[in-house]
């Protein structure tokens, strides 16, 4: 049966003299790359990296899209015999479909929402307004000397005349947000350009990247681009299950708060409320946060006590998430420690801010990918001597038994190593003792 090459292009290659599935022999690291090439190369990879700037952020985000998007590449190949090229086109093409035909069912439902939440500002003003004057009129009954209705109708007033002269700040500032605007159009128009070649070119560059990496077993298990495909198509899945799952809970929850009256504009305002959490949780560490603030705001402004019941409810969702919603996700699909997870967020956003927040974790999940990898096909030349190799006296009567050496270098070796640190030998049970 003779087997397409666009099929078996991006395979894991493995040696003729190993069958796929055996060990392959760990490459050994000498001393001298220990103590020079390594040191000078994370000099320098750190140097490049503090030179490149936005450049290498504009490669990143678009090594992480083009991984995402790969195996719907890699179907369309399979499935549909196209060519790489034209499978690449029709991905994103159907990308840029499924965006519009989305905004398309969603625009009518959000807009309507989102009017008659500018409708109602007026009237939930005034309740505000009102609730605070119930609530002064308790506190001077009980003779609690706090002014509540005027420091609240201040603050309320205060911000509706900041509000209505937004228009001239945006105005006074407008030179400097069309350069904002246009410095994210060039980054994002860079990025889908630069992506689009990763994934035309994805075959050799698996390639390139397979002969720089120590050798697999052949097994794909065991080759290296594609255990990074797997650990970032793992993070995506779960990020958007993940979201998917809180952005639901969260317009159930307050749809049910709206129809049993604790919060009223729940109901009203549930989808638009669902939609925002969905796309903030996109969003790690903070995005959680942001997702509850537009609920928080409308309660205010309707009733402050309301605040309460929408806090609680946020704080109860916020328990489910963390504790329940995702360990259930992410301990199945990124396998990264929680630490290490905490570690990248803070370490992502302090380097490059919110889209180093979102980079952070599936870059974590490539890193961790590669030093399991590294760690089972590199072994690094031990810089202690060998020992002697007479006779021990102890042996004389049995209190210690010899130590473990290499068969074929006769370098000392550990009782749980499967090959030799020196020279990469496999070492069996029946290894000299």
């Amino acid at each position: 049966m003779i087997i397409p090459e666009a099929m078996t292009a991006g395979a894991p290659e493995h040696h003729h003299d190993q069958p796929p599935g055996a060990a392959a022999r760990p490459v050994v690291v000498p001393r001298w790359v220990q103590l020079v090439v390594l040191p000078l190369a994370v000099v320098a990879i750190w140097t490049l990296a503090r030179a490149a700037g936005p450049v290498l952020l504009v490669f990143i985000v678009a090594a992480v899209v083009a991984l995402i998007l790969n195996p719907l590449v890699s179907i369309l190949q399979r499935y549909a015999r196209l060519p790489r090229g034209l499978a690449v086109a029709v991905v994103y093409l159907g990308l840029l479909g499924t965006f519009v035909v989305a905004g398309f069912l969603l625009a009518n439902p959000i807009a309507n929402q989102a009017n008659a939440l500018q409708r109602d500002i007026p009237r939930l003003v005034r309740d505000a307004n009102t609730e605070l004057a119930h609530l002064q009129g308790w506190l001077d009954r009980r003779n609690v000397d706090i002014q509540v209705k005027r420091q609240g109708e201040t603050a309320i007033q205060t911000l509706s005349r900041k509000l209505s002269g937004a228009t001239g700040s945006v105005a006074s500032t407008a030179t400097t947000l069309l350069e904002t605007v246009v410095t994210a159009g060039l980054g994002l128009v860079l990025v889908v350009v630069v992506s689009i070649y990763m994934l035309v070119y994805g075959e050799r560059i698996g390639g390139l990247v397979r002969r720089g990496m120590p050798a697999g077993d052949g097994t794909p298990e065991d080759d290296y681009p594609s255990r990074v495909q797997a650990a970032v198509s793992g993070y995506v899945r779960g990020q958007l299950l993940f979201s998917l799952a809180m952005g639901a809970g969260a317009g159930v929850g307050l749809y049910v708060l709206g129809v049993l009256g604790v919060f009223p504009p729940g109901k009203a305002y549930a989808l638009a409320f669902a939609i925002f959490l969905a796309l903030m949780e996109l969003i790690p560490y903070i995005g959680p946060v942001l997702g509850a603030l537009p609920p928080m705001l409308v309660a205010l402004f309707t009733n402050p006590l309301d605040v309460l019941w929408v806090g609680l409810f946020f704080v109860a969702l916020q328990q489910v998430e963390g504790h329940i919603v995702a360990p259930q996700i992410f301990g199945h699909t990124l396998r990264v420690n929680p630490l290490l997870v905490i570690f990248a967020l803070l370490t992502g956003a302090e380097i490059y801010g919110i889209v180093g927040a979102l980079l952070a974790l599936p870059i974590a999940a490539v890193l961790r990918e590669t030093a399991i990898y590294l760690r089972r096909h590199l072994v690094l030349e031990p810089w202690g001597t060998v020992a002697a190799t007479g006779a021990n006296p102890m042996s004389a009567v049995g209190a210690l038994p010899p130590p473990r050496a290499c068969p074929e270098c006769a370098a000392p070796a550990g009782a749980d190593d499967v090959h030799c640190r020196r020279c990469g030998a496999a070492l069996d049970v029946a290894c000299p003792r």
